[in-house]
C-alpha cells in the first residue's frame, strides 16, 4: 500500500488541482467553470481563515486533493469545518489513501479547535459513505439546499 501524504497547496499547484476538479465534477455531471474556479482557488489559498487545501501524494505521485473549509455554527458549538471536496484519481482508490486523507483532515480539524466536521457525498457513492461512517460521520437526514448569488 502506498503511503499517502497531504501537502498544503500553493498557487503553483492550481493548474494541477483544476485538472483534477474537472475530472471530479464530470463524475456526476456538475458544471465546471475553470476561470471562476481558478479565482476561487487563488482566493482560498491566499486567505488561511478560509480553511485548508491539500494535494494528496502517494509514492511521490499526485493522487488527489482535499479541501477543508471553515464555517461557524451555533448549533454545533462554534467553529466548524466542511470537507468541501475530497478527490482521488481512479488509480489511487481502494488503496487506503482516502482513509489516510480523512484521518489527516479529522486530526487537523481537531488540532485547530474545530468543534464539528461536516461533509456531503452523492447517494450512489457507497464506498465514500462507508469510509465516512467509519470515522463517525452521521447522516442527519436533512436537505442540503443552495442558492447561487452570482451569475457566470
Amino acid at each position: 500500500m502506498p503511503s499517502a501524504v497531504l501537502h498544503p497547496a500553493r498557487p503553483s499547484d492550481i493548474d494541477r488541482i483544476l485538472a483534477m476538479m474537472e475530472r471530479f465534477y464530470a463524475i456526476d455531471g456538475y458544471p465546471f467553470r475553470p476561470e471562476r474556479t481558478r479565482r476561487a482557488l487563488e482566493e482560498f489559498i491566499a486567505e488561511p481563515r478560509n480553511g485548508s487545501l491539500w494535494l494528496i501524494t502517494a509514492d511521490t505521485q499526485t493522487a488527489g486533493y482535499a479541501v477543508l473549509a471553515t464555517v461557524y455554527s451555533f448549533e454545533f458549538g462554534g467553529k466548524n469545518a466542511f470537507i468541501d471536496e475530497l478527490y482521488l484519481e481512479p488509480e489511487f482508490r481502494g488503496r487506503g489513501i482516502g482513509l489516510a486523507a480523512v484521518e489527516h483532515l479529522v486530526r487537523t480539524a481537531a488540532e485547530s479547535g474545530i468543534t464539528a466536521l461536516h461533509l456531503e457525498t452523492e447517494h450512489h457513492n457507497t464506498a465514500a459513505i462507508e469510509l465516512y461512517r467509519r470515522f463517525g460521520f452521521e447522516d442527519h437526514h436533512r436537505v442540503l439546499m443552495t442558492r447561487m448569488l452570482i451569475d457566470d
